[in-house]
């Protein structure tokens, strides 16, 4: 995402907030900064936008040579980073103190430091802008500094510290987030295109926008991203995929299940196993909750993520061709691939051959017990 940022700056804000993503993206449009910003949780791609834009146009190039400063969590210390914190800023406005890998700080919570840190963030420097960056992980909500920023009605958050909790997306907003995105560019996405994003990639929103980028930058005027594009660069054969593959399983087709694993055997690097068992995983644990609904609505398709008729065409086949009961051994046929591509009981398998024993046991129902012992 490119903001401009233009000059001068916004006084800095003097309030505590718990932020969404989007407000602070909104004040940073508008040059407004606040002292703090603590950016912690497990989708990593809020948290780099965030102090990308703030480590790239809070200052000016001129005045970044002397004031502002990038520190990596495991290099560091609190002290350390309030040295740097509560130094003014050399003939500039102000300066920023990036924390990066903030998670490694060792005594980040603990007791000696806490003081210090404590004092500093209910009187930050008004000249400083200091940004931690919490990735893969949230702060323990029953420790001091977990509490301190969160607030409550009874002790609110120190006034002047923005804290955003960036939090993986379910299955079912990955598609609208996706979309959005897209729109945001100011260009169009093909439902068939998006489903296929989502259900490759996942809500791996960094992966995600990296691939809709390269995307863009080869998309010809006037046209929408669409099935064939993603299949071109994000190195997803037309004909051999894990989606044709899930399609040959439900229509019980043989013969194309096994080309498709002769592919896959062929080209390894491009089709590796772990990635292609948690798409047939996810599909059949799907399968498994919609044998639960006696007639699935409207809702209960959005919230499993499956927008689009063409989506659903697969499982409304594979509760035809899998009762409930097939359904629940096919996970577990799943999850015992997994652990044999990991080494486990597996002997000698190569990853295709585990694959297409796996296959060969989807195609042909032989009793769980006959082949887990």
């Amino acid at each position: 995402m490119t903001v401009s940022l233009p000059h001068p700056f916004t006084p800095l804000l003097l309030y505590s907030l718990n932020a969404s993503p989007d407000e602070i993206l909104a004040q940073l449009k508008q040059r407004q900064f606040v002292p703090v910003y603590f950016l912690q949780g497990e989708e990593s791609y809020y948290i780099d936008l965030v102090a990308d834009l703030l480590e790239k146009h809070v200052l000016p190039e001129a005045d970044k040579g002397f004031n502002q400063v990038v520190l990596y969590g495991k290099d560091t210390d609190v002290a350390g980073i309030l040295g740097q914190a509560k130094r003014y800023p050399m003939m500039a406005e102000r300066s920023v103190v990036i924390v990066k890998e903030a998670q490694a700080v060792a005594d980040l919570e603990n007791d000696k430091a806490w003081p210090f840190l404590e004092a500093y963030l209910k009187n930050p420097l008004q000249s400083t802008v200091l940004v931690f960056c919490y990735k893969h992980k949230t702060l323990d909500a029953r420790k001091k500094l977990g509490k301190l920023l969160a607030g409550d009605k009874k002790t609110p958050a120190p006034a002047g510290t923005v804290l955003l909790t960036s939090k993986k997306l379910y299955d079912n907003q990955v598609i609208p987030w996706l979309t959005a995105y897209v729109r945001s560019k100011g260009q169009q996405i093909t439902p068939q295109a998006t489903s296929m994003l989502a259900e490759y990639i996942g809500g791996e929103l960094s992966r995600l926008t990296n691939e809709v980028d390269k995307m863009l930058l080869n998309l010809l005027p006037g046209h929408s991203i669409d099935e064939d594009l993603v299949q071109r660069m994000v190195g997803i054969s037309k004909d051999y995929n894990i989606f044709e593959l899930q399609s040959a399983l439900v229509r019980r087709d043989v013969l194309k299940a096994n080309r498709i694993l002769m592919y896959f055997e062929a080209n390894p690097k491009n089709n590796p196993i772990i990635p292609n068992l948690t798409l047939l995983f996810n599909f059949f644990s799907r399968l498994l909750a919609l044998h639960q609904l006696n007639n699935p609505s409207e809702a209960d398709w959005l919230k499993m993520g499956l927008r689009f008729p063409i989506q659903r065409r697969d499982y409304q086949t594979g509760l035809k061709v899998f009762d409930f009961g097939r359904c629940r051994d096919i996970v577990h046929l799943i999850r015992r691939a997994d652990t044999q591509s990991k080494g486990i009981d597996s002997g000698s398998m190569s990853d295709g051959e585990i694959l297409r024993e796996l296959v060969w046991l989807v195609l042909h129902p032989v009793p769980l017990h006959a082949v887990t012992g």
